[in-house]
């Protein structure tokens, strides 16, 4: 069965998840608004321009996961969910993941944003496989710290490595679809690599090699 990767934010979502959901808290007044605005905005330009630390940027992102119960969460997520991601879901792209499926291809987003956020999305997709950023869980709270591999950059290649040796799997067959420069390690790995609505880094990149760009906006 053929793998079919799929990055989540500003390539399956016509948005970053990841950047929202700050802008989410903020709007919900559990931050503090001018704090973590200019904090949020200024990871976001880091990650676009290629130069994310991301073991800071998720010690920032998962303190507010770490101060509340996941019950707590769970319900902010729905809520979440419901007003902000459900907007950023086209058709185009739940065709996309559906004919993966229907060609009986084994369909997976690999993400750097957290499970928390990306794990339900992933559902909403029909997408049973997510490899994400994993936040450390001690006493069934959420900490600031990663537990293992962050899924960003080279290890997105890491972590998928891992995956395919425990599910006796391989790239042959594989593509990737995928807006950002952040995933050109991954990007070179696969079979076929594939640019979505590329940001303007992978743009010219993809042209001069040849890959197949394409748009999933409505």
């Amino acid at each position: 069965m053929p793998l079919a990767l799929f990055d989540l934010d500003n390539t399956l979502l016509a948005g970053d998840s990841d950047y929202e959901w700050g802008r989410f808290l903020i709007k919900k007044g559990l931050v503090d608004e001018i704090y973590y605005e200019a904090e949020n905005n200024r990871f976001y330009e880091q990650y676009k321009q290629g130069h994310l630390n991301i073991y800071e940027f998720s010690a920032f992102s998962f303190q507010p996961l770490a101060e509340r119960s996941m019950e707590e969460l769970q319900a902010l997520h729905a809520e979440f969910m419901q007003e902000v991601i459900e907007p950023m879901i086209g058709q185009r792209a739940q065709d996309l993941v559906d004919k993966h499926k229907q060609q009986g291809d084994t369909v997976m987003v690999i993400t750097a944003t957290n499970s928390f956020i990306t794990g339900p999305i992933v559902r909403a997709f029909g997408i049973e496989h997510l490899l994400a950023t994993e936040p450390k869980i001690v006493k069934g709270r959420y900490t600031t710290e990663i537990d293992g591999i962050p899924c960003f950059h080279e290890g997105k290649v890491q972590r998928l490595e891992n995956w395919l040796s425990a599910n006796k799997m391989s790239l042959q067959g594989s593509c990737f679809y995928s807006d950002s420069i952040n995933d050109l390690p991954l990007l070179e790995k696969v079979e076929t690599p594939i640019a979505v609505d590329p940001d303007e880094k992978l743009a010219p990149l993809a042209r001069h090699r040849g890959w197949k760009c394409i748009s999933l906006r409505d």
